[in-house]
């Protein structure tokens, strides 16, 4: 994303997200314990607007997405979203639609890792962002429900049905999205839906440990890696290999790149710029 902003000020609060930031790592935490963390229409929209934002910043080199309280999200709060779609006509749908998708647009897009720490419930849209999200930190506790064809609507929402099967392959995905049966953490694992499993209440520890392993890396490394893994999903292979090839000969031209070959013939630690 560009870093140019225009008139565009910068963000000083966020009225439905709590943020902490530490040397390059954010931590997004979804915060209405009393609710499971439901999302509203603030949430999403908060959401999508700061993952625009510190796109555009580059000052972030990893987010951890989390929930307080008892679990990470339990989707799309039932009065507050649901009731209150069932007042709005087609176009005002299709607006609120397009902008939970763009939520998952600007996770899988940002040119830095998310990483999501679930414990507890993970379902309808909060399991939708923990997919779109780069790893996958669940504890014991953790379950997802991909819930929507239980409220009536297609299981393929926010982009789960383009995500999950090349998360879990197309059987898995066929069941979890068609019956929405919920998803216990030990069978999350077998079939790949989480990158790693930690001890009961280790979630959050490890994916702020990733964080800033991920933060103290080479960024644009991460950055393109992240794209190609994006972009190359429906390339031929053809396609892909160029892709590959431009972003190589790209990045061998960074200060990074330099400062492997420096680091490693004068026998020291890397010290990366992200440049």
């Amino acid at each position: 994303m560009s870093p140019f902003t225009g008139s565009t000020p910068r963000t000083e609060t966020w009225r439905h997200l709590r943020l902490t930031r530490q040397d390059g790592v954010m931590t997004v935490t979804l915060d209405r314990p009393d609710k499971l963390n439901a999302l509203t229409f603030g949430a999403y929209a908060d959401l999508r607007d700061l993952l625009a934002e510190l796109s555009r910043e580059r000052s972030v080199r990893a987010l951890v997405l989390a929930g307080e309280g008892r679990g990470f999200c339990s989707g799309g709060d039932v009065e507050e979203i649901i009731g209150a779609t069932l007042a709005l006509d087609t176009a005002e749908l299709l607006d609120f639609n397009r902008m939970t998708g763009q939520v998952v647009r600007a996770v899988r897009e940002c040119p830095f890792p998310v990483v999501a720490a679930v414990h507890g419930v993970a379902a309808g849209a909060g399991a939708v962002l923990a997919l779109a999200a780069d790893f996958r930190i669940a504890d014991p506790s953790a379950r997802f429900s991909f819930l929507f064809t239980r409220v009536g609507l297609s299981g393929g929402d926010m982009g789960a049905a383009y995500l999950l099967p090349r998360v879990v392959g197309l059987g898995h995905a066929t069941r979890l999205l068609m019956l929405g049966e919920p998803v216990r953490a030990a069978e999350a694992e077998r079939i790949g839906l989480i990158s790693e499993l930690t001890d009961a209440g280790g979630a959050g520890e490890r994916a702020a440990a990733l964080a800033r392993h991920l933060a103290d890396g080479p960024a644009l490394a991460y950055a393109q890696t992240k794209a190609l893994l994006t972009a190359e999903l429906d390339m031929p292979l053809a396609a892909a290999v160029e892709m590959d090839a431009s972003t190589q000969a790209l990045l061998m031209n960074s200060a990074d790149y330099a400062e492997f070959h420096a680091a490693f013939t004068g026998r020291r630690d890397a010290h990366w710029q992200g440049r």
